[in-house]
C-alpha cells in the first residue's frame, strides 16, 4: 500500500514507524528537513521537504497514485487544506486528518459531502481523554478498550507480588470466572508475550489481558480482587487540550482541580468549566500540591505537553499520598523510567491514536483497531464475509478449531447480530460475525486481514469524525 503521511512530528513519526515495517511505500512530507532526516535514517521511506498543502509538494510526493493520506501536521488548517486540495484534485486517496481544536469538532456537518471533503476526521486529544476516563471508571486496570460499539471490551490488570492472581493457571482463573463469554487473551512479562494456556501460571509483574461482554467487567474485576473504590477527587496537572477536555468529561461528578501553569491559558480554560477549580502554579511544586490535600486526592493526573514535568509530578503526587497517578508520555522511551517509580498507569497519545488510523490501513474489513504494549501488539475487531472465489480464504461456514491461526494469535470475542456468543472450537462462523482477536506481535496481523477481506476491497467514501 502507498501510504502518504503529512507531518513528520510526534504522531507523523509514529505513524510512519508503525507502518514503515509492514511493506508498506511510505513517503513523509515536512518543512523541517532535520525531522525528515531523522526518520530516513531509522526507517526505509521516502522524504520530501516542503509545505504538506501546496499542491506542487504533493503532486512531486505521488500523491496522483497514493492510496492513503494521513494529514498530521501540528496545524489543522493546514491538515483541512491539504485534504480539500486532494480532493479537488486528485480522486483516488483517501484521506485522514487530525483536528485538535474543539471548534472544528463541534458541528457535526463541517466534514462530509457538504462540509470540507475529509474521509475520516481523528482527534487525538479526545482519544487520550477517553482512554483516560476509562481508566477513571475502572481504576483497577491498566488499559481498557470497546469493541463491537461497546459490547465487549478488552481490558488488562497487573499482577502484584502478593495479588490475588500470583502464582495461578489460567486454567484456575477460568473455572473462577465460570462464563465462556470471558477470555483470556494474552500475558506479557517484562514486555514479552507469552502462550496463553491452561497450564500457564501467572507471576507477579505480568500484565494479564482478558475480553469480557461491557456488563461483565466489574464481575471480573472483583473476583479478580482488582475492582478498586470509586474515584471521587481528581487533580489534573496541565490544563492543555486534553487536561480540558478530562475537566469537562468528569467535573459533573467528580471534585476536579486543575493546575495550569500559564495564567491566560487558566483564566480561559476557568471560563469554559463549570465546576472545576482551576490553580495557577507549577504542578511539580510540592509546597503547591501539599496545600491543595494531594494526600487526600483519589487521582493525580499528569498531562502536561512535557514528558519530564508529567513523571515528575506524578511521582511527587504519589510520593505525597495521591492514591494513584496517571502520567501521559509522547515518547515511548520514557516509559522504561516508570519502572521503578510508584506511579500507576503510563498513557501514551500516539498508541492510543495509532490505532485509529490503522483501521482505515488494515486491508481486510476491520471495524476497529486497538495499538497496545508500546506498538508491538494489536487488538482486532474483523467482520467475517463469505465469497466464492477460490483465491479467497473465508472464515464464513467453517468451525473454529478449523481456523488454523499462529500461536500468537487468540480469538477474544464474537458477536452474531449483537450478541456475545461464546466461542467453542464447534462454532461456525456466519456471514457478518463481529471477531473480536489479539495478535501478541503486530507482525502477525496480516494472518487475519488474509481471511476477513470484504467483499468490495474498494474503500468505500465516508466520514468518520471522532
Amino acid at each position: 500500500m502507498k501510504i502518504l503521511i503529512l507531518g513528520a512530528g510526534v504522531t507523523g513519526s509514529a505513524v510512519a514507524e508503525a507502518l514503515a515495517s509492514e511493506e508498506n511505500d511510505i513517503m513523509v512530507i515536512d518543512f523541517k528537513p532535520e525531522l525528515l532526516d531523522g526518520l530516513k535514517q531509522r526507517f526505509d521511506i521516502g522524504t520530501l521537504a516542503g509545505n504538506a498543502a501546496h499542491p506542487s509538494v504533493l503532486e512531486q510526493a505521488g500523491v496522483h497514485d497514493t492510496d492513503i493520506v494521513i494529514a498530521v501536521t501540528d496545524s489543522d488548517e493546514t491538515n483541512m487544506l491539504a485534504c480539500m486540495i486532494i480532493n479537488a484534485l486528485y480522486s483516488r486517496p483517501k484521506t485522514i486528518a487530525r483536528v485538535r481544536a474543539i471548534d472544528y469538532l463541534k458541528n457535526p456537518d463541517l466534514f462530509g459531502p457538504k462540509g470540507i471533503p475529509v474521509d475520516f476526521v481523528i482527534s487525538p486529544e479526545q482519544i487520550v481523554m477517553e482512554a483516560i476516563h476509562k481508566l477513571v471508571e475502572f481504576p483497577g486496570v491498566q488499559h481498557i478498550s470497546d469493541f463491537a460499539g461497546g459490547l465487549v471490551r478488552l481490558f488488562s490488570v497487573k499482577v502484584t507480588s502478593y495479588g490475588f492472581l500470583t502464582g495461578k493457571k489460567i486454567r484456575s482463573i477460568k473455572e473462577r470466572l465460570a462464563d465462556a463469554k470471558i477470555r483470556v487473551v494474552a500475558i506479557f512479562r517484562s514486555g514479552k508475550p507469552l502462550i496463553v494456556n491452561g497450564s500457564a501460571v501467572i507471576e507477579a509483574g505480568d500484565e494479564v489481558f482478558l475480553v469480557a461482554p461491557r456488563e461483565e467487567v466489574r464481575r471480573v474485576l472483583k473476583a479478580l480482587h482488582k475492582l478498586e473504590a470509586p474515584i471521587k477527587r481528581v487533580i489534573i496537572a496541565g490544563g492543555g487540550h486534553v487536561g480540558k477536555r478530562l475537566a469537562l468529561a468528569l467535573e459533573q461528578d467528580h471534585q476536579v482541580k486543575i493546575i495550569e501553569k500559564d495564567p491566560k491559558r487558566a483564566n480561559k480554560i476557568a471560563n469554559d468549566l463549570a465546576k472545576t477549580v482551576v490553580l495557577v502554579g507549577d504542578c511539580a511544586d510540592e509546597t503547591l500540591l501539599l496545600d491543595e490535600s494531594i494526600g487526600s486526592a483519589d487521582l493525580f493526573c499528569a498531562v502536561t505537553d512535557n514528558d519530564g514535568v508529567n513523571i515528575i509530578s506524578a511521582s511527587l503526587a504519589k510520593s505525597l499520598g495521591a492514591r494513584k497517578a496517571i502520567c501521559l508520555l509522547n515518547h515511548k522511551s520514557y516509559n522504561k523510567l516508570l519502572k521503578d517509580s510508584d506511579i500507576d498507569v503510563a498513557v501514551m497519545p500516539n498508541q492510543e491514536t495509532l490505532g485509529s488510523i490503522l483501521k482505515h490501513v488494515r486491508s481486510g474489513d476491520v471495524a476497529q483497531v486497538c495499538s497496545l504494549c508500546g506498538g508491538t501488539a494489536e487488538a482486532i475487531e474483523a467482520i467475517a464475509h463469505y465469497s466464492s472465489d477460490q483465491n479467497f480464504d473465508s472464515v464464513v461456514g467453517r468451525r473454529v478449531d478449523s481456523i488454523h491461526f499462529p500461536s500468537g494469535i487468540v480469538m477474544g470475542a464474537l458477536i452474531r447480530n449483537q450478541e456475545v456468543v461464546p466461542i467453542h472450537h464447534d462454532l461456525i462462523f456466519e456471514e457478518g460475525d463481529h471477531v473480536v482477536m489479539f495478535a501478541m506481535d503486530k507482525k502477525l496481523v496480516s494472518n487475519i486481514e488474509r481471511i476477513f477481506q470484504p467483499f468490495d476491497k474498494k474503500h468505500k467514501a465516508g466520514v468518520d469524525s471522532v
